[in-house]
């Protein structure tokens, strides 16, 4: 491909997003065959999290996924997007009374997190067994210390067989009429996201399958992959990491479950803002300001480059020997990347932000700019609004 141009997107309104819809769908694609090479069977998640846009989670829908939910609000969010129950996986804490029941007595996948989810079993309407799974907390520096941030890199989610909460919970799934244990979800992300801890993982939730004796349907092993990068592991090497552990402890009858976010979204996403002042300070500083914001791109404000592309509208430039790149808010900080020795930008060039779909949309605050447009760019190029940008007329109409 051709470097991009200015007027590639010139008729765009910034700040806005980019969503490739076919990078999107290459990686769903790319992750299903993977897993079909292997021989086990298999669900693909989409990660609401990772990204909420609702156009997003309707075409992960259209390209063969379920979606992944972690709360009452996604959990309604994936039927408006035409996800019924049985085409969602409901994780987490923040499952409320009325939609835990909805889910798993029509047939969704349902994993336990809480105690208090335990008890909402008794609920559950006469007549029937239903399927639920079991979070089972995984500590990183137990089950594979390569791979741990820190010499006791725990974790606050699932029930430990470390103590007798794990235990516990078993026995009362067990003691309880109306439900059989059908999965465990084994979700931990590492630094590396290597696949090495993935195959760890699987076989320490073997040692406790074998120890409680469970007859399972799945193990949900979540998210946290790479492939979309370099040198680094692919969906292929995953999948083969999956296989290896399942097949060693004889467990090739259960369905894997992946839930994949910034694997899928991240390359699908681009940011682009446009440069609205510059102005100096002193001698050797040259402050650009852009009508985006670190907020959009980086709202962990953690990064310290970003994959990017400086469309300048018109060619010969003089060299500028130090220039910062700013944001649209107020923060003194609110400051993106530097340039030493290169060519002077000016009001009105724009810069072109990639691989930043990973919880950008979806923890963007409601801060001095409100949310930013999103244009859907399909097969053919075209564009469309699949957003609008959030206005103040919005804010008003959320009072009752």
């Amino acid at each position: 491909m051709g470097k991009t141009k200015i007027s590639d997107y010139s008729d765009l309104k910034t700040p806005c997003f980019l969503f490739d819809e076919t990078e999107f769908q290459r990686g769903i694609r790319e992750f299903q065959a993977a897993l079909k090479s292997r021989s086990f069977d298999y669900i693909i998640g989409y990660s609401v999290k990772t990204c909420s846009l609702p156009y997003a989670l309707r075409k992960a829908r259209d390209f063969g996924c379920m979606a992944e939910v972690v709360s009452r609000d996604e959990y309604q969010l994936a039927t408006l997007c035409g996800f019924n129950p049985q085409k969602i996986i409901y994780n987490g804490p923040m499952k409320s009374y009325e939609t835990f029941i909805e889910a798993v007595s029509q047939g969704a996948i349902v994993n336990i997190e809480t105690k208090r989810e335990l008890k909402w079993l008794d609920e559950l309407p006469d007549g029937q067994v239903y399927k639920i799974g079991l979070r089972l907390n995984i500590n990183i520096s137990h089950v594979s210390p390569e791979d741990a941030d820190g010499d006791d890199d725990n974790s606050r989610f699932g029930f430990s067989d470390e103590t007798d909460e794990f235990c516990d919970a078993v026995k009362l799934i067990s003691s309880n009429p109306k439900v059989h244990l059908a999965g465990l979800h084994i979700h931990r992300t590492t630094h590396s996201r290597s696949p090495r801890f993935y195959e760890r993982s699987i076989e320490y939730a073997a040692q406790v399958i074998k120890k409680y004796d469970l007859k399972l349907d799945y193990l949900d092993v979540g998210g946290g992959y790479f492939g979309i990068f370099h040198n680094k592991p692919t969906f292929r090497d995953y999948a083969e990491a999956f296989n290896q552990a399942l097949h060693r402890n004889g467990l090739d009858q259960l369905q894997i479950i992946i839930e994949p976010g910034n694997a899928l979204t991240a390359s699908s996403f681009k940011f682009l803002s446009e440069v609205i002042d510059v102005k100096r300070v002193d001698s050797k500083t040259r402050f650009v300001t852009t009508d985006g914001s670190r907020n959009d791109i980086d709202p962990f404000f953690r990064k310290t480059n970003y994959l990017k592309e400086i469309l300048y509208k018109e060619g010969n430039r003089p060299i500028e020997p130090f220039q910062v790149i700013g944001g649209c808010s107020c923060l003194e900080y609110d400051r993106l990347f530097t340039l030493v020795d290169s060519p002077l930008i000016n009001i009105g060039d724009r810069i072109l932000y990639n691989n930043v779909g990973a919880y950008t949309l979806t923890l963007s605050p409601l801060f001095i700019r409100l949310w930013p447009r999103v244009y859907s760019i399909s097969r053919e190029r075209d564009k469309k609004v699949v957003r609008r940008e959030l206005n103040a007329s919005d804010i008003i109409n959320f009072d009752s």
